[in-house]
């Protein structure tokens, strides 16, 4: 597993969630100011600078609930509000899109084009905000100083760390299927044409050499493919050609999007429920939600009567029905956080995660300084 995945997850998935969010903003007719509110506050919440020094220490992965949790938190750092069926669709998407674009990328380095390509997007969508548009380009240096010097066996070792991520996730997405990339069991189809890797030949010859180090002889065989070679390689800098189209905007032509749970996934949902047990790991990732959701410095609208919610479904009867329809086991229950300060005055305090009916994960000020905080879990009976 290689410690230097979770900058790259949580960004590509970030980028995601804001193209999903524009895209239902302009579907709902939000008010222009409003839908520029809305991305303005979660791009900056996103890229706060204390946020993303606790993102880019070494790490290793935690669960998909905790960084459900750090996602939850993001969508609502604004004025919008998404009920539970709403959140689990606009996480699917986020979740299913990326996969498919670590799965498509021609080599493992190219997650980093991928990541590029959505920050290049989302200052797109914040290009009228310098003070943001500054955030967004420290972490593009970050990222550079970060996984430029990385060897190509280390961004393999990334790769394979993001598909274990997501090995067990089979959601059919709409755009997808229609677009034949998806088969109806929610597995990708992997192409046999296009361009192969930069820096690698078209398949379809084997050259021979003898043990001076000459070529003796090639043979030609048919690889069953249509294969092109690359016409170069996709641009590393802070403003170029990226190459690689993974990671773009797919939903800049206005299209409905539906998602379903494939019988197979249900299947593993039920089989791999969490268990009551405390989990060895528990505490390190409380602890890492804990330094995450510190950083993440969120601010309330002035005014709470602008809040509004906003609908991932094509209408509020289809939202209720995924609610209703929504495996049991897959809902997030109430776990009980003591936090203790070690310090002159010791006190605890009770921290609730989010649950089905409570989206909004309060903090007390405690965990919201960098003094150094030790947290027990206690479970509750499930």
């Amino acid at each position: 597993m290689s410690v230097r995945t979770l900058p790259l997850l949580f960004l590509n998935l970030g980028g995601e969630m804001l193209y999903i969010l524009d895209q239902r903003l302009r579907a709902q007719n939000v008010p222009g100011d409003k839908a520029r509110k809305v991305l303005n506050d979660i791009v900056s919440t996103m890229f706060n600078r204390k946020f993303m020094e606790e993102l880019f220490k070494p790490q290793e992965l935690y669960s998909k609930k905790a960084l459900r949790t750090v996602y939850d938190r993001l969508a609502h750092a604004s004025i919008i509000r998404l009920n539970q069926a709403s959140m689990d669709k606009l996480y699917d998407l986020m979740t299913v899109a990326f996969k498919y674009q670590v799965l498509m990328c021609p080599r493992p380095k190219d997650v980093l084009l991928v990541t590029f390509n959505h920050l290049d997007a989302i200052k797109g969508l914040i290009r009228d905000s310098p003070a943001i548009l500054n955030q967004v380009d420290e972490t593009f240096q970050q990222l550079t100083e970060v996984y430029g010097g990385l060897s190509a066996g280390e961004f393999q070792l990334i790769r394979q760390t993001l598909l274990i991520f997501f090995q067990d996730l089979h959601i059919r997405v709409s755009i997808f299927l229609k677009d034949r990339v998806q088969n109806s069991n929610g597995r990708f189809v992997l192409p046999v044409s296009g361009p192969v890797p930069w820096g690698t030949e078209v398949p379809g010859l084997i050259r021979m050499f003898n043990s001076k180090g000459e070529e003796v002889k090639t043979v030609e065989f048919k690889h069953g493919g249509n294969y092109v070679a690359a016409p170069k390689e996709g641009s590393f800098e802070l403003y170029g050609d990226r190459v690689l189209k993974l990671g773009t905007n797919m939903y800049s032509v206005n299209r409905p999007v539906e998602t379903h749970m494939s019988g197979a996934s249900k299947n593993l949902a039920s089989q791999t429920q969490e268990s009551i047990a405390p989990n060895p790991l528990a505490k390190e990732e409380l602890n890492f939600l804990a330094r995450l959701l510190g950083g993440m410095e969120t601010k309330k609208p002035s005014d709470p009567e602008a809040r509004f919610r906003l609908n991932l479904f094509a209408t509020e009867e289809e939202e209720e029905q995924a609610a209703l329809t929504r495996p049991e086991e897959l809902s997030y229950e109430v776990i009980n956080i003591q936090a203790t300060q070690v310090c002159a005055g010791d006190y605890t305090s009770q921290i609730p995660l989010p649950t089905c009916n409570n989206l909004e994960l309060r903090r007390p000020p405690l965990l919201l300084s960098n003094q150094h905080v030790t947290i027990v879990p206690v479970l509750t009976n499930r």
